[in-house]
Order: structure tokens, then sequence, then C-alpha cells
């Protein structure tokens, strides 16, 4: 079984931290776990010129836009389960998480049935950021799992919130629990 979680923030911060946290309390699970940071890929706009959905439900997942989508597509094929992880920005998804989101549009209805959850931070208010993950999960026909938010406007400042640490190993229970 393996856990993909994509962090979609553009520093590493409090959104990777928790996604780290989360996967760490996974291992010695038995379940193979990767975090893909986003700000690391060369991830191009979509085009919209839908070259990726010829072939329908059959489609094989290809774009014909040639940047490092190549490499990330197959992981999440690859992956049981994946848990996306968002800082937030007006009360929505980081603009890197989204381009991404947008991406997948070859690859979509073969995330059918897979497990999905998510971790977003805001300085204020979480906004409709886990509403807007929640929406992804319900139109690729993925199994919703949770959530965990948070509130922190300084570096490292979630790492001290013994609330979140609690909520983040609820949620990797919960995670290997759909695993088995």
């Amino acid at each position: 079984m393996k856990v993909l979680a994509i962090c979609g923030s553009p520093r590493k911060g409090n959104t990777e931290w928790m996604l780290d946290t989360l996967l760490n309390k996974m291992s010695g699970s038995g379940i193979e776990t990767e975090l893909v940071k986003l700000r690391r890929y060369s991830i191009r706009r979509c085009k919209g010129c839908l070259k990726c959905e010829e072939g329908g439900e059959n489609r094989k997942g290809e774009c014909r836009i040639n940047d490092d989508m190549k490499e990330l597509l197959p992981k999440l094929l690859q992956a049981d389960t994946l848990v996306m992880g968002t800082p937030v920005y007006f009360e929505m998804l980081s603009g890197t998480l989204k381009n991404f989101i947008d991406r997948t549009c070859p690859v979509w209805p073969h995330l059918n049935g897979k497990r999905i959850a998510g971790i977003a931070v805001a300085e204020e208010g979480i906004g409709k950021a886990i509403e807007n993950l929640e929406t992804y999960a319900s139109v690729c026909k993925m199994q919703w799992v949770g959530s965990v938010t948070a509130l922190a406007k300084e570096k490292r400042q979630v790492e001290a919130d013994e609330t979140v640490v609690q909520q983040l190993e609820q949620l990797a229970e919960k995670l290997i629990k759909t695993q088995e």
C-alpha cells in the first residue's frame, strides 16, 4: 500500500511539517509513503486544449505539455491514498496546489476509488480550502477520509499546537485502517 502526500506550499513551513508528521506517524505500519513538494517541480498551467480527454474514460493519461507532470501523474496512479496539503490564500487553495489539480485532468477518471485526505494551514480562517479538496475528491469519485486544519502565522508555529498533533495522529490511524 502507498500513501502519496502532495505539498502545495511554495516554502518549507507549517503545511510541509504537518504532512511530514502525518507520514511519520504512519511509518512502521507497512505502508509506503512519499512526500512530493510541488515547489521543486516545474508545472505549467493547463491550456484547456482537451487533448488529454481523447479516448474518454479510457484515456491514457497523456498531456501535450512537456513538463514535470509527466513524472508526477504516474505517482498518482500508483498511490492507493492521496493526502493534499495547502497553505490557505484568500480562504482558498494555494495557486501551486490548484495548478497541480488542474493538470491531473489526464488521469482523473483513474483516481476513482482511491482514498484522499486534506491538510490546510491558514493565518486567520480555513475558508473553502478543505471544501475545495472535498469537491475534487467527489468529482474524481475518490473516498474522502478526513482532514486536519491549523491556524498559524509564524513558521514552525503549528509544531507547538498539541491539538493539531493529536488530530494528525488520529488521521494517520484512520488512513492506516483504510489501507488494511
